[in-house]
């Protein structure tokens, strides 16, 4: 009985018992007087059992079949049941039921099921920590951009890094697989999500190396600028970068993360994925899609605020490292240990001027002096010098020390008879 019945029937009770008037009892309930008198009349023959509602107990008319619900509950034991860190919970095991196994069950009715059969277990919703920033209103107005290391194939293959970038607006999520969060890996993803949506306005990240460094002392008092590789790459582009002070600052991402890592993991290990050119080709050809379907949102204002994206040809020249190096006196640049010579222009190197060396993708080098392309060739190291052979020391011979001349030396002999002849004070 619910907590209504059962206050339906202590009231009834207690009329029974005298207490009470029917008009007064009906008063107490908050019920008219007709319906007390109903009451009363289902009281009178079955006792409290007769306040109970004729629909409890009773088989819903929109409930599955019995035949359905065990089926579905076999294939979540079989295929998505597991330890609890890795088990699909209701939302994601209804999806794959539906689109893997064609079988449709609401959610939260396949959460119901699960918790029955100790299948889920209810988790503890975490007090709100802070307040959440608002999203900004365009598309491409601002792209959040971060790395999440894990064990994204668990123990069939080794850890790597997903480098994914969401939309603020819309939720809007693009990344892909690489073994760490480097220069080559962000500008990766940045590149594919330019040729997807064009170039953003801003992008969030954090104060990563990769991203943005403090300039040294020194550095600051040069004036030199204080801008890595990728941050050149997003000037040439035109997007202004910020960065966050805090992973809460960027909460967008950092709950992406713990999305895919409970989500992405679970599908690679349903698909039999295990490698990280299997796993972008997935992102690129499902999940993404899927993902950006069921969990992007419409921006507030229609108006994109992407930039129309380069050609192929001009982002192959902006995505690429630049270094500066110097020329020597023989038209020689220095860069990874390599040697590379330039062709010669003139009869005199402009030797103490700098070059900037260019490096793809793939590795291939590029060297720009003057702001144009030069012809150059890789040539060998010169060979170490040749150190002389050692010398052998020849034995030097030590002399004694003569002893002191005698008195009466004739080189001393002046001296005294000097001083026999001068005058007793000046003597002494």
């Amino acid at each position: 009985m619910s907590e209504k019945e059962l206050r339906r029937a202590g009231v009834m009770a207690r009329v029974k018992a005298g207490e009470l008037k029917l008009k007064s009892a009906a008063e107490m309930l908050a019920i008219g007087y007709r319906q007390a008198k109903r009451l009363w009349k289902r009281y009178r023959r079955r006792g409290a059992k007769g306040l109970v509602h004729g629909n409890a107990n009773r088989r819903s008319n929109q409930a599955k079949p019995v035949e359905f619900r065990a089926k579905v509950l076999r294939l979540v034991r079989e295929k998505y049941s597991g330890e609890p860190d890795q088990r699909f919970g209701p939302t994601l095991a209804a999806e794959h039921l539906e689109s893997d196994e064609g079988l449709k069950v609401n959610a939260e009715t396949l959460r119901l099921w699960m918790l029955e059969e100790g299948l889920w277990s209810r988790a503890r919703r975490r007090k709100q920590h802070r307040r959440r920033r608002k999203r900004r209103k365009h598309f491409g107005e601002l792209v959040q951009l971060d790395g999440s290391p894990h064990k994204w194939f668990e123990e069939r293959g080794p850890g790597c890094c997903l480098v994914d970038m969401v939309d603020d607006a819309t939720g809007a999520v693009f990344g892909l697989f690489s073994d760490q969060e480097t220069t080559w890996a962000a500008a990766g993803v940045l590149r594919a999500w330019i040729e997807l949506y064009g170039v953003p306005q801003a992008l969030y990240a954090d104060r990563d190396a990769v991203y943005v460094y403090t300039p040294s002392e020194t550095e600051k008092l040069r004036g030199d600028a204080a801008e890595t590789q990728f941050g050149r790459i997003c000037r040439k582009l035109g997007i202004r970068i910020i960065t966050a002070n805090s992973p809460q600052a960027k909460g967008r991402i950092e709950r992406g993360h713990g999305t895919h890592q409970d989500r992405l993991i679970k599908k690679l290990r349903l698909k039999g994925i295990s490698s990280q050119d299997e796993a972008n080709r997935y992102l690129r050809e499902r999940y993404w899609a899927d993902h950006n379907k069921r969990f992007g949102r419409t921006a507030a204002e229609p108006e994109d605020y992407h930039l129309k994206a380069p050609g192929k040809r001009e982002l192959d020249a902006i995505f690429r490292l630049e270094y500066e190096r110097v020329i020597s006196n023989d038209w020689v640049v220095r860069y990874e240990n390599r040697w590379l010579q330039i062709q010669r222009e003139s009869r005199y190197a402009p030797a103490g001027t700098r070059v900037t060396v260019s490096v793809g993708r793939q590795g291939d080098v590029k060297l720009y002096y003057g702001g144009r392309s030069v012809a150059w060739e890789e040539i060998p190291a010169p060979l170490p010098k040749q150190l002389a052979a050692p010398v052998k020391a020849e034995p030097i011979e030590i002399r004694k020390r003569a002893t002191a001349p005698a008195v009466a030396h004739p080189w001393k002999k002046y001296a005294y008879q000097t001083m026999r002849e001068l005058p007793v004070w000046a003597a002494r």
